[in-house]
């Protein structure tokens, strides 16, 4: 095993966290499991408390699209089992399904513009941010219309999107662990450059 502090990076934590947890809830989307405590349980603290701690040693890091990305997905996480929860608490009454669209459309804006800024990384960064950005509306779109073949729709994208992350958070382990890139994540490459060995994350500050 290879343990060289200097390189400890939390992002690939963050991403397995969201990974996981995208795949978990859009499996239930997709209509092939029932939603389940199991879905809930590892987006609260796999998909919300530890994507937010990410982003936190994100912010020591400097890495401010890290930082973004993990603390508000993970915020994310956690807002939306509050959803589910205060109403059964009797706390606050649902939302109506104009406002539940509305919540994920602006959640769809908010990773249109992590999208952009996803251009300066490797492509599977673009495959996880677009793709995400599209889950966000077709979410939506199934919560103002009423359409469950929208929320299926929805559910195999998302599975794509939840897939994507887990592979990015793989290859950038790995080549952590290893030194050298082991799963292509297609960095873009000027004539004559070489590609990246070490640092395999986006990092803008």
């Amino acid at each position: 095993m290879i343990h060289n502090n200097a390189d400890a990076n939390p992002a690939r934590l963050g991403l397995v966290g969201f990974g996981m947890s995208t795949v978990l809830l859009n499996l239930h989307n997709a209509q092939i499991v029932p939603m389940g405590s199991a879905i809930m349980a590892t987006g609260l603290v796999f998909g919300g408390l530890t994507q937010f701690i990410a982003g936190v040693m994100e912010y020591g890091n400097r890495n401010t699209f890290g930082m973004t990305a993990f603390m508000a997905y993970g915020a994310f996480w956690i807002s939306l089992a509050m959803l589910l929860f205060l109403p059964q608490w009797g706390l606050m009454p649902a939302s109506s399904p104009a406002l539940m669209g509305g919540y994920l459309w602006l959640w769809a804006l908010f990773t249109a513009i992590m999208a952009v800024g996803s251009l300066a990384a490797s492509r599977m960064h673009q495959v996880v941010f677009f793709s995400l950005t599209l889950l966000f509306v077709l979410l939506g779109c199934a919560a103002v219309s009423g359409r469950p073949m929208l929320d299926v729709i929805a559910g195999y994208e998302g599975l794509l999107c939840g897939f994507s992350a887990i592979y990015l958070a793989a290859s950038e382990i790995l080549a952590a662990q290893f030194g050298h890139a082991v799963l292509p994540v297609g960095w873009p490459r000027t004539a004559g450059e070489t590609p990246r060995k070490d640092d395999l994350v986006l990092h803008i500050s």
